[in-house]
This record gives structure tokens, C-alpha cells and sequence, in this order.
């Protein structure tokens, strides 16, 4: 087994004779690692992870670490990685949680380019291409032979089907359909105040609600920018808050999202 001498491998690891271990790795001690399988350099590997034989994993790429699912509590979990895979570079795996059945498993062939996050419980099945910078959120199920464009997010429970194409920069909310070909229309909109957002981080209800009806105006209410900051100055009640949006919006050299 040729490991670089920087490399940290906890006794405990399982790592096939054949296996290519690079500089600075680090491998905890619940890991196994298949034949021929090449981790380049600066790889990180924790968790009950599996690694299968014949794949490669480019420098900086992380792989069974924990969710970043407030939720998880350090149950252990597992990771499953099968055969034949390409990891590129800075590449996030996350073992799953006890919400989503307690494993991410990828199986055989895939590519994932870099910068490519898979999030806890996700599954992806054989051959698929991931690529740059494609998020998967938790719970993701990708069938096989699917083709995701760069800088692409799927939505928590979504599925892809088998043979889709997803074109670059979608942000995909429904299930893609198997065979089929589909990209995000590139309008993006502004649906109002972060309320949610808002509240949690314990704003006056009176700030929100001024806030929520001067996008109200700004976006739904027919009014071309200057229009609609004159109706708001003259109808919404002040707050720090408004001021605030009012100076972004006026000091904005491209314009802002109205939708």
C-alpha cells in the first residue's frame, strides 16, 4: 500500500494493500478503502465510511464528515461509495442521520466535478454526472445515467430520474422526470419580505410588516422604481429598517430584483 509519510491513518482503518493514500490525508478509524482506489492529496475521510474499489479522489474533497442537519446529534451513520468514481476537487459528502434512514450511499462510475456538495441521506445511483459546484440538499435521490449542469441546487426530497438532463444554474423544487430535459427559467423574483428570517432573528413586528409592504409595492404594485419609492415613502410607516432598503435601492448601480 504506498502512503505518503505526511499521511495520518488511524490504526483502526481498513485500507486495501493496493490502495494509494497522498500526502497530507487524513483517515479516521471506522474507514475502509477498496483496491486500487487513489486518495491524491489533502483528502479527509471520517465516520463509518466504505469506499469501493478504482476510485479517485482529487485533493481537498471531504467525505463522511457530519450533516450539517441541526438535527443530527452525532448519531453514527454511515457513507457508501461504490466503485470507479471521480471526485474532483473540494468535493463535500456527508453522512447521513437518523431522520433520512442513517446512510448517503453513490454508488458506481459517477463523475462529481468540483466544489460538488452532497448533503446527508442522499443517494445517487450509477454513472451520473455532477458538475461544478452542483448542491444536493438532504434526503436527494439521483437515479442513474443523470447529467446535472453546474451551479445547479436540488431541493431537499427531490428525485431525479434516470437518463434527465438538468441544465446549468436550475434550481430544481419537483421531482425531474425521468428522460426528460429541464432547466430553471432564469427570472428570479422577489416574493416579499423574509419574514421567517426576520423573526428569527427577533425584528419588531412593526419593522416586518413595513418592510413587507414596501416590496409589496415595489414588486406587485405596477410602479416603475421611482414610483414605487415615493408611494412608500409617502404611505409605509418609517422605521431604521426601510431606511436602510430605501439607500440600497438608491445606491444601486445595476438595479435591484423586482420580478
Amino acid at each position: 500500500m504506498p502512503v505518503h509519510p505526511t499521511a495520518i491513518i488511524d490504526p483502526g482503518a481498513r485500507i486495501d494493500s493496493t490502495a494509494e493514500i497522498g500526502p497530507y490525508c487524513v483517515i479516521g478509524d471506522e474507514v475502509e478503502i477498496g483496491a486500487r482506489t487513489r486518495l491524491m492529496a489533502s483528502v479527509f475521510v471520517e465516520g463509518a465510511t466504505t469506499i469501493g474499489e478504482d476510485n479517485t479522489f482529487y485533493p481537498y474533497s471531504t467525505v463522511g464528515v457530519a450533516s450539517q442537519d441541526k438535527k443530527y446529534h452525532g448519531e453514527r451513520a454511515f457513507t457508501r461509495i461504490g466503485d470507479g468514481n471521480s471526485i474532483r476537487e473540494f468535493v463535500t459528502i456527508h453522512r447521513g442521520t437518523e431522520g433520512g434512514g442513517l446512510t448517503t450511499s453513490i454508488g458506481d462510475g459517477n463523475l462529481l466535478m468540483a466544489y460538488v456538495h452532497v448533503a446527508h441521506d442522499c443517494h445517487i445511483g450509477a454513472c451520473n454526472i455532477l458538475a461544478n459546484a452542483v448542491t444536493l440538499a438532504g434526503h436527494v435521490t439521483i437515479a442513474d445515467n443523470a447529467n446535472i449542469g453546474a451551479f445547479s441546487g436540488v431541493h431537499q426530497f427531490c428525485r431525479v430520474g434516470r437518463e434527465s438532463f438538468v441544465g446549468g444554474y436550475s434550481v430544481v423544487t419537483q421531482d425531474v422526470m425521468p428522460f426528460s430535459s429541464v432547466v430553471s427559467d432564469r427570472e428570479i423574483r422577489v416574493f416579499g419580505a423574509n419574514r421567517i428570517g426576520l423573526e428569527r432573528r427577533s425584528f419588531s413586528r412593526d419593522s416586518i410588516e413595513s418592510l413587507q409592504t414596501a416590496l409589496r409595492i415595489l414588486t406587485r404594485g405596477g410602479l416603475n422604481t421611482t414610483q414605487a419609492v415615493e408611494k412608500i415613502r409617502a404611505e409605509v410607516p418609517p422605521c431604521a429598517e426601510l431606511d436602510e432598503l430605501l439607500v440600497f435601492i438608491a445606491s444601486s448601480p445595476r438595479g435591484v430584483i423586482k420580478g
